[in-house]
């Protein structure tokens, strides 16, 4: 087995960090979430459940990590030999490989996008033409999958290289990048005749809108969007140094998430209002970003066409990266766990970690053309992939994960690792700790519970 090695600087640790939080769901699933929830109301909420309950969630998965020095299936039978905790490793494993499955379609699509804008293919039509074209593509029987296996190469070089040499590398030139190309987004948003109105949506708050709804729908955004459960952040965990200050991490790498999740806001809704669209016109989920925005983003500059062109370049681009620094995440996750528990190589873990999801990936691709027929709890089975992983396992996982940190483990040794052997100085302690034993697994339930209540309702 090869060495282990660790993040080499505090800012590999938070930008790699960061880089598994900010990923797809940042662009477009909190865009739709702030939509369908009230505008500025729910983007309250969601601070608040991020800073009372995420950063808790994350500190713990932190801590897990970094004690134990293993991948996630193993962090957990350390702690636990012989308890049926383990189980939580193995689920956060599994649910990192399904996630990453269709994850690389998904981010395939993005690199398509990306290259049909270059050639100039995503302008001039109107909404119907770019509708007609995601089908036209997404239905196709081999060209999704070409480009998703495009876009696992990228993840598998980069894996490959490890950790100092690979992902922390990596990491220090992608996000520095995509939050720049995020800065010249929201820049040229500014100029849509529909910015003010976006504004104002944004960051104006109705509170009358709140509800339990509202609240339950950002604290499950809270934990989709900080990649909590999936076991990215323990593996990482296991890499940082004794040094590394946990809950300052995690305090980072929530500000860094949720800056890029409302940037992504003011680029998206301000395209919307200059078309005279509204934030229902933000509920369409993927077809937001594949369907809608293309064609705002075409129409919004017509008065400057090359600015179009820019502007809907970039965007992919960023979600590309965005996509990108999640998908490693996922990819080591699993990794780290074959090369450990077989003993072999980095470079074959990874391989085997590859071609496994990419083969499953092509049963997720061909799920959305010439096997859409084959449903599964009237679900394609990319969508029925999405909703067990984001609305039960992900759920149940954090929920363990709290239990696991607030009544199996010792208190001493959490207190010990949050504080590094007692160098440092948390004063927040005791709520972190009441948080995680109650306050958070609660929360966690409520929404498992709501999101079955809301998704068979429709049926």
């Amino acid at each position: 087995m090869e060495t282990r090695h660790n993040f080499g600087s505090k800012i590999g640790v938070v930008l790699a960090s960061a880089g598994s939080a900010v990923g797809l769901g940042n662009v477009w699933r909190f865009p739709t979430a702030v939509g369908d929830n009230g505008g500025a109301a729910f983007i309250f909420i969601y601070l608040i459940c991020i800073a009372v309950i995420g950063i808790p969630v994350m500190m713990s998965e932190f801590l897990i990590g970094r004690h134990t020095h293993a991948n996630t299936i193993s962090a957990f039978s350390k702690l636990a030999p012989g308890k049926w905790w383990r189980i939580e490793g193995v689920a956060g494993v599994f649910v990192a490989f399904l996630i990453l499955s269709y994850y690389i379609i998904i981010s395939g699509w993005m690199l398509y996008y990306f290259i049909e804008s270059l050639r100039g293919n995503l302008h001039g039509g109107y909404l119907d033409y770019y509708k007609s074209f995601f089908e036209s593509f997404s239905g196709h029987m081999w060209l999704p999958i070409l480009t998703g296996a495009v876009f696992m190469g990228m993840t598998h070089f980069i894996v490959v290289r490890g950790v100092q040499s690979g992902i922390e590398k990596a990491s220090k030139l992608m996000m520095p990048l995509l939050l720049f190309i995020i800065g010249i987004l929201v820049v040229c948003s500014f100029s849509m005749s529909g910015t003010s109105e976006g504004l104002r949506f944004l960051f104006k708050p109705d509170f009358s809108k709140i509800t339990t709804g509202v609240v339950l729908s950002a604290i499950g955004q809270a934990f989709f969007s900080l990649s909590l459960a999936m076991g990215c952040l323990c593996t990482y965990a296991s890499y940082f140094r004794s040094d590394t200050n946990l809950a300052k991490t995690a305090v980072g790498v929530t500000v860094i998430d949720t800056i890029v999740a409302i940037l992504c806001s003011i680029i998206v809704f301000p395209a919307l209002f200059s078309m005279g669209g509204n934030e229902d016109t933000a509920r369409v989920g993927p077809g937001l970003v594949f369907e809608v925005l293309p064609g705002l983003f075409d129409m919004g500059f017509s008065h400057v066409p090359l600015l179009g062109y820019i502007f809907s370049a970039f965007f992919y681009l960023l979600l590309i990266l965005a996509a990108l620094t999640s998908a490693i995440s996922l990819h080591e996750s699993v990794t780290a766990y074959v090369l450990e528990a077989f003993s072999i190589s980095r470079r074959k873990a990874a391989t085997l970690v590859s071609v496994a999801c990419m083969s499953l990936g092509m049963v997720c691709s061909l799920s959305q053309g010439v096997w859409s027929h084959l449903k599964i709890f009237d679900m394609s089975i990319l969508d029925f992939f999405d909703f067990t992983s984001a609305k039960v396992i992900l759920p149940i996982g954090g929920i363990i994960i709290c239990l696991f940190t607030g009544w199996y483990l010792d208190r001493k040794l959490v207190e010990s690792e949050l504080t590094n052997g007692g160098k440092l100085h948390i004063r927040f302690f005791r709520f972190y700790y009441f948080i995680i034993r109650y306050v958070a697994p609660l929360a966690i339930a409520a929404v498992f519970v709501w999101g079955f209540v809301e998704e068979f309702s429709k049926k």
